[in-house]
């Protein structure tokens, strides 16, 4: 088979479909295919509907990714972020999800999460330089 290598800092999006596509059809193989679906919870002003924070995810493999989670900073303490994972979690139950997995940094909300009952299973040194990538996981 030929092939060329091209390196790029400008891709076209219809290059990380087909990847992702090829990735996918992989997986599928090898695990089965399993249902992919995003999961969102928006923190909304019911003034103006603007999106103030919330939780975006997705369940896939049996598994809920928690991939962004924010809080304003005045809503903070209040058990706003809590209730966006418990309702989160328990979407990922109804999907068949056995666990939940996410990642944060050493300057953001690892304590946040060990209250909730997740656990680090991985850690990345300096990254950023000076801070530290905690990987967190929790069983439904």
């Amino acid at each position: 088979m030929r092939f060329d290598l091209t390196l790029t800092d400008a891709p076209n999006p219809d290059a990380r479909a087909a990847i992702l596509r090829h990735l996918k059809a992989f997986n599928a193989q090898q695990a089965g295919a399993r249902d992919e679906r995003p999961l969102a919870i928006l923190l909304t002003s019911p003034e103006t509907g603007e999106i103030l924070g919330g939780l975006w995810g997705r369940t896939a493999l049996d598994w809920l990714f928690v991939e962004l989670l924010f809080v304003p900073e005045t809503l903070r303490g209040a058990g706003v972020g809590r209730d966006m994972m418990r309702r989160a979690e328990a979407e990922a139950r109804a999907r068949g999800c056995h666990g939940v997995w996410l990642d944060t940094f050493s300057f953001q909300a690892r304590g946040f999460y060990e209250k909730l009952g997740y656990t680090v299973f991985g850690t990345i040194d300096d990254f950023p330089v000076g801070h530290r990538r905690f990987f967190l996981k929790k069983p439904l």
